[in-house]
């Protein structure tokens, strides 16, 4: 069952009544993840853009659509790599500043994912 995401704030975001103080990842099977950030960090030395690696770890085989939570501001971003890994696997990426990205995951239908960057 997709979890509902309550709200999100700086530094945070609140699922199902649990509050999370990392970014997550939320799987198909309905599973809230921590972000593997440094799958990213080794290759840009920074986790706002992901890279093709964490791409690849963040997949579930058959998800449609990921949403992707850009932080409170908007800061991060996909890497060209790690886009192109998603259009090969048919899988469509949204990427909205967290606090839209939240409103989203929530009213999409369909094999969804979601990552969301919590801070900046």
């Amino acid at each position: 069952m997709k979890p509902h995401i309550e709200k999100t704030s700086f530094g945070s975001i609140t699922i199902d009544g649990e509050t999370f103080d990392h970014d997550i990842i939320i799987r198909l099977s309905g599973k809230v993840k921590k972000r593997k950030k440094k799958l990213s960090k080794k290759v840009f030395g920074t986790s706002h853009t992901i890279s093709v690696e964490e791409a690849e770890y963040m997949y579930d085989e058959g998800a449609e659509i990921l949403i992707f939570g850009t932080g409170q501001n908007g800061m991060a971003s996909m890497s060209p790599e790690a886009e192109a890994f998603f259009m090969d696997k048919g899988c469509r990426v949204e990427a909205l500043p967290t606090p839209k990205a939240v409103n989203a995951y929530n009213k999409a239908a369909g094999k969804v994912i979601g990552l969301f960057h919590i801070t900046c």
